[in-house]
């Protein structure tokens, strides 16, 4: 368990991952951005909520629909909003992570969403900062992506119901380098699923001794993977993984673990599939899929923003 993001009473106090987050705990948080979706589209019904404070994207890597969704999430609830791209910050003259965020912390911000290229990071700023601050992680290095996570599961949720016990899901992809899928798996875990699958090369898969592999079933061949089940978690294949030489081009990678029609018929009639974007189509799932009638791509986008409302109230309300 993460003792940094508790407060003494067990209330969050960060959210910096889910791992060691309780079922109820998510499950509590789904409720809330269940209930914000209405809004989270439009309107002004609840921007009184988080009136006059602050929300401060802090990010260190590039980022599109995570801080495009946290910052019209802090605008839903009435909080003034700023965007710092480190690359053009001060931190290009020496200054150190801590002190850029202490610098914005002066100016009156009270939370922050930090992404990160280095696993950990967001971790130690929140151990740096003002007991009245919040953080929340927008993904860091391999590690994880909490808000991304409860998206998955509040789009899934909102599709198969709140009884994870009967589902059967499927992660597919580069699992070794994503922060999503390591997410996506311990809400799985907390919520109940009744089986969680892995599949990918074997050079894009976790060691089999590293915890995360010892909670979940390993397949090889995607035709077998996706036979029977409820839903497919798709994953980016970061291109310069090819540039490593841990997989041999496109066409072949697509050829054996890409997601189209044939495949999808595998799973249930009723199966979901789901993508954190950006989506590489023609790599990792065919544009017959994205685009189909059992894909949850655009509700994950939509729900992004509802997710990150409930998140921010719960962390400041």
């Amino acid at each position: 368990m993460n003792e940094i993001q508790f407060r003494p009473d067990g209330r969050l106090r960060h959210l910096l991952t889910l791992e060691g987050l309780s079922g109820d705990a998510i499950h509590a948080l789904l409720e809330r951005a269940q209930a914000m979706v209405p809004d989270a589209r439009g309107g002004t019904g609840l921007r009184s909520r988080l009136a006059g404070r602050t929300a401060c994207t802090l990010f260190f890597e590039a980022s599109t629909r995570t801080r495009g969704s946290f910052q019209l999430a802090a605008q839903r609830l009435g909080m003034d909003v700023i965007n710092v791209d480190v690359s053009t910050s001060s931190a290009k003259k020496g200054e150190t992570d801590l002190d850029t965020l202490r610098t914005l912390e002066a100016m009156g911000v009270d939370a922050f969403v930090v992404r990160h290229g280095r696993s950990g990071a967001v971790d130690a700023l929140a151990a740096g900062v003002e007991p009245g601050t919040v953080l929340v992680n927008g993904g860091d290095g391999t590690r994880a992506h909490p808000t991304q996570g409860l998206l998955d599961m509040l789009s899934l949720r909102q599709a198969k119901g709140p009884d994870f016990s009967r589902l059967t899901v499927l992660v597919v992809g580069d699992v070794r380098h994503s922060r999503v899928a390591r997410s996506d798996i311990h809400a799985l875990r907390a919520l109940g699923a009744g089986a969680i699958r892995v599949c990918g090369p074997a050079a894009l898969l976790p060691d089999a001794d590293e915890a995360l592999m010892r909670q979940v079933e390993r397949f090889d061949r995607l035709d077998e993977a996706v036979e029977g089940v409820d839903a497919v978690f798709m994953l980016r294949l970061q291109r310069e993984r090819m540039e490593d030489g841990l997989v041999p081009s496109a066409q072949a990678y697509f050829a054996d673990y890409g997601l189209d029609a044939r495949r999808l018929a595998r799973a249930r009639p009723d199966a979901v599939v789901l993508h954190p974007g950006p989506m590489n189509r023609g790599v990792e799932i065919a544009a017959e899929v994205a685009d189909g009638p059992q894909s949850l791509v655009l509700r994950q986008v939509a729900n992004g923003v509802a997710v990150r409302m409930a998140v921010l109230e719960a962390l400041l309300a």
